[in-house]
């Protein structure tokens, strides 16, 4: 998604990364907004392990 951000205190537009995580219906079950890298795999498989 396009969004602001903000580095060394200075804000510009940019890309801010987002999760969708869509169930077999193809509707939209969670999104994560801002997402940060580090475990973000694990939150993601474990929300997808609650989905059945």
């Amino acid at each position: 998604m396009w969004g602001k951000k903000s580095f060394l205190g200075k804000e510009f537009m940019g890309i801010v990364r987002t999760t969708f995580l869509i169930n077999s219906k193809g509707k939209i079950h969670k999104i994560w907004n801002n997402v940060r890298v580090k475990d973000h795999a694990k939150e993601v498989f474990e929300e997808v392990k609650n989905l059945k």
